[in-house]
């Protein structure tokens, strides 16, 4: 949020009347004192108190002023809704708009990319962390489901094989997703190899 320029006969008047035209309490903006006024001699040649003030943002304001900005760069226009999760330190934000394909990428790379850099700006000015989630269109959960029905037939080519399958590289979230699909069953087991960004899971017969 821009500055406004407020004017009155004390710091504190300015500060009050400031207050008023952002529609918060003086707690909640942040000032800049121009000019601390005079009351002059008798009242000759006074000087009024001149100050700079804006609204402070909060955690949702810097997310969306974040992703408002990534997105005029990019050219998108795109609606973000954010709520606090459950948790107070988790952001749920869900993006619409055209072109959404484009912001979620190959295997939603870019999505998680943006999401990991909305986490970086919002905790720079974040006393405790902060955890933002990115989504559009339900891509999470779709990509979820696509996960756990992979698991499950990688699991029966392993029994039927008895060969270990290896998977494509992933992000932890869908390794996560693998893992949990599987630990439930009595004759495979899983465990991740590699490095980062190439790290990958493994499944194997249960020995």
């Amino acid at each position: 949020m821009e500055f406004i320029e407020v004017s009155a006969k004390t710091v504190d008047d300015a500060i009050t009347e400031a207050s008023i035209k952002l529609g918060t309490t003086s707690d909640k903006i942040e000032v800049e004192v121009i000019e601390k006024g005079s009351t002059g001699f008798l009242g000759i040649k006074s000087k009024p108190a001149i100050i700079k003030a804006r609204k402070k943002n909060d955690t949702v304001d810097n997310i969306r002023e974040f992703l408002e900005n990534v997105f005029s760069a990019m050219n998108m226009e795109v609606t973000i809704d954010i709520k606090k999760a459950e948790d107070d330190k988790v952001y749920e934000v869900e993006l619409s708009g055209k072109e959404m394909g484009l912001l979620i990428g190959k295997r939603g790379q870019t999505l998680d990319s943006l999401q990991y850099l909305t986490n970086l700006a919002v905790n720079k000015h974040s006393d405790g962390y902060i955890k933002v989630k990115l989504d559009t269109e339900d891509y999470r959960q779709r990509r979820k489901d696509t996960l756990e029905n992979l698991a499950k037939n990688i699991a029966y080519k392993v029994k039927r094989t008895k060969r270990p399958v290896s998977l494509e590289p992933m992000n932890p979230f869908e390794r996560r997703v693998i893992h949990s699909a599987l630990q439930g069953d009595r004759y495979v087991e899983t465990h991740s190899e590699g490095e980062e960004p190439f790290r990958h899971v493994v499944v194997t017969l249960k020995k």
